[in-house]
Parts: C-alpha cells; sequence; structure tokens
C-alpha cells in the first residue's frame, strides 16, 4: 500500500512542484490557488479544505502522541489520558511557534534529523531479528477478507501519511533559491519517507503477525517492537514516536498559520481579533491550535484520519485540476501527469467514499458537511465583503 501510496503522491507532488517552481512564497498552497482561480470563492474554500484538513491531521498526530506515551506506563490506550497528552503537545506547538521563525527551522530540523535516524535504527534493527526475511510473522487469526475497492480506499489513508510534503510550499520566503529548491525539497521528503515508511512496514510486519498488528491498531510500532528488543525496544519506540509527533505537530501548525494569515491578508477568509494583541498570524495561529485541540478531544484516530483524507483529496483534485485548465502553459507542466493524478485521486477517493458510506457514515456525513459549510461560508463571505465595498 505504501508503495501504491508513493506512487499516487508522486503524481500528484508534480503540480505542487511545478507552482513552487514558478510561484515560491509563504502562502504556498493558498497563493497557488489565487494564481489558478483568482480572489474568488473556489480559491477560498480549497483553501480552507487544505487548512481544514491539515489541523485534523495535526488532531490526528496528537492523539498518536497520546497513545504512544501510555506505552511507556502500560496505560490502555482508551484512556481520558490520550486526548489530554494530546492537548498537551498542541499547546506545546503553539509556544514553540512564538519563538520565532528561526528558532522554529533549527527546533524541526534537529528533531526531524532525530526522527529519521530513529526510524532506519528501528526499521534495520528489526529486520536483522528477523533475518531480513521478506516471510511475514506467523501466527493469529489470519488476515481479514479484502477487495478490490477497500484495498483501493486503504491507499487513502496512505496518501494522508505523505501530505507532509505540502508544508514544504510555505517555505518559499525562508528557502535559498526557492524556485529551484522547494521544487527539490518536495521530491527529496516524499522519497525518504516512502523508504521510511517501507522499511518500517517491513520490519512490523515481520516481527508481528497480521492480526496482532490489527489489534495493536494505533500503536503498533511499539507492540512490534517486544519481540523484537523486549521492553527497551518498546521505549525506544515511544521515544521516536514521540520525536516524530512533536516534530510534525509544530511543522503543520506552523505551515496552516501562514496559509491562513495570507487568506486574511487578501480578504479572502473572515477574521476575528477578539481582543488578541499581535499580528494576524498570531491570530490564526491560535485559532488552528484551537480548533485542533477541539477535534482531538471529540475524535478517535480512524474517524479523524479519514475525516482529513477526504478533505485533502477534493482540495488535491482542485488543485490540479486548476494547473491543468489554467497555469499548464505558465509552469511548463505535463497535461499527462497533471491528468493523472486527478484521475488517481478521483479513483481513491471514490472508493474510500464508498467504503466508508458502507462501515461508517458519519465519515462521509461529517466530510461532506465540512465541505457545504466551508463553500456556502465562503461564498456569503465574499459576497458580503464585496457589498460592502461597492457600498463605500
Amino acid at each position: 500500500m505504501f508503495i501504491i501510496g508513493g506512487i499516487v503522491t508522486g503524481f500528484s507532488a508534480y503540480s505542487y512542484v511545478k507552482m513552487s517552481n514558478e510561484y515560491p512564497s509563504a502562502g504556498g498552497i493558498g497563493m497557488f490557488l489565487v494564481k489558478a482561480y483568482g480572489k474568488g470563492t473556489l480559491t477560498a474554500s480549497a483553501a480552507m479544505l487544505m487548512a481544514v484538513s491539515m489541523v485534523i491531521n495535526q488532531s490526528l498526530v496528537a492523539r498518536t502522541f497520546g497513545t504512544y506515551t501510555l506505552q511507556i506506563f502500560n496505560i490502555d490506550a482508551s484512556s481520558y489520558l490520550v486526548p489530554v497528552l494530546g492537548v498537551g503537545l498542541l499547546i506545546f506547538a503553539f509556544l514553540i511557534n512564538i519563538s520565532g521563525n528561526s528558532f522554529i527551522q533549527t527546533f524541526t530540523s534537529i528533531v526531524s534529523l532525530l526522527k529519521i535516524l530513529g526510524l532506519v535504527v528501528f526499521a534495520m534493527g528489526g529486520l536483522w531479528v528477523a533475518g531480513f526475511s521478506f516471510t511475514p510473522a506467523e501466527g493469529g487469526n489470519g488476515s481479514p477478507d479484502s477487495t478490490v475497492t477497500s484495498m483501493v480506499a486503504a491507499v487513502a489513508l496512505t496518501i494522508l501519511s505523505f501530505k507532509g510534503f505540502t508544508t514544504i510550499t510555505n517555505s518559499g520566503s525562508e528557502i535559498v533559491k526557492p524556485k529551484k529548491n522547494v521544487g527539490r525539497a518536495i521530491v527529496v521528503s516524499i522519497s525518504i519517507s516512502l523508504l521510511i515508511y517501507l522499511l518500517t512496514a517491513w520490519a512490523v510486519s515481520s516481527n508481528l503477525p497480521l492480526s496482532s498488528i490489527i489489534e495493536a491498531k494505533d500503536y503498533s510500532l511499539a507492540a512490534a517492537a517486544r519481540p523484537a528488543f523486549g521492553e527497551y525496544g518498546v521505549w525506544f519506540t515511544v521515544g521516536i514516536a514521540i520525536i516524530a509527533t512533536i516534530s510534525g505537530i509544530i511543522a503543520s501548525v506552523f505551515a496552516v498559520s501562514r496559509m491562513l494569515a495570507m487568506l486574511t491578508d487578501m480578504k479572502l477568509i473572515p477574521h476575528k481579533h477578539f481582543g488578541m494583541p499581535g499580528r494576524i498570524q498570531m491570530h490564526t495561529l491560535v485559532y488552528t491550535v484551537v480548533l485542533a485541540i477541539l477535534l482531538a478531544v471529540v475524535f478517535d484516530l480512524s474517524r479523524i484520519a479519514s475525516v482529513g483524507a477526504i478533505l485533502y483529496l477534493v482540495m488535491d483534485m482542485i488543485v490540479h485540476w486548476g494547473v491543468f485548465k489554467h497555469l499548464r502553459n505558465k509552469v511548463k507542466a505535463n497535461s499527462g501527469i497533471v491528468l493523472t493524478a486527478l484521475i488517481l485521486d478521483a479513483i481513491v477517493l471514490l472508493a474510500f467514499v464508498w467504503v466508508k458510506a458502507v462501515n461508517d457514515f458519519l465519515i462521509v456525513f461529517v466530510s461532506i458537511l465540512f465541505i457545504l459549510l466551508i463553500f456556502i461560508g465562503e461564498h456569503l463571505f465574499l459576497n458580503n465583503t464585496s457589498n460592502e465595498e461597492q457600498q463605500s
């Protein structure tokens, strides 16, 4: 699944690389949408879909942090402490983000390097214990029945694990020679992620039967470490997970707050100060963290991930269509690659929505509700803003 997800993500990333090379900025995807569609409802709504999907992902990562941290103390993942720890991480991310851009970059770079090295050590250690065997671990009750639709739908969640590359699009004002290096950074990040995901999945499947992986669910890495390394391995794996979630949260919060600040400056989204002092980005940072906290408290991991995947895929398709329809000549994009990315997104999205409609319709309902509220809200806001400007 990671290989298929990596291929789909590779096609998808092509549009972002081309756009980043032509329009590097701190606004990232928000700026791309403005260039493709202008300052209208579709641009504002698609950007908000991206922002909400990233906030949802933040709450997902926050709960993952809580789940893994509790493994140290042998506390069940259903404990109320999971959202409590998740909220604590989000508050910590807020404090880091108000410390300044240079500190954020230094901190996240160090933590990201530790995360990569830790996952590689875990994967290589697990494979060494398993004798680098390609045969999955034996035991358990076997694998559940799968259909083509469910397998394609699973790719949607895999794509969500790669979507962190989109935060790089917000670094156009910091990266040296952004017209070249932002796109390169996207390609390198996806390649590294795919390699680490494959090694980690291989290590987990070599040490843990599929039934045990399904049972462990949200903390399968820690569970896989026990047969390979014992309790010390569990502590090491939990440490890696904590580091990974911290770096992911901080980078995502930073990217979302910057994009929302740009949209606010362009008067594409409503904004209220609520008596808060400081810059607009400080306010959007507060909004981002507060919404992520609410989602982390209300939803569980699987439902958070599902809603985020649907919103992200819808936004991704809007970006690809914008590149194909309006910008393919300007950014020198290959029409075939862009259309392939659009079609692959559509196939994965339809399969995923079908599976969720059958098994958990609430996810589909919440996703559709989010999309409708965003589009209707943006349409009303922009119309009202236009009327006020005409009157003045």
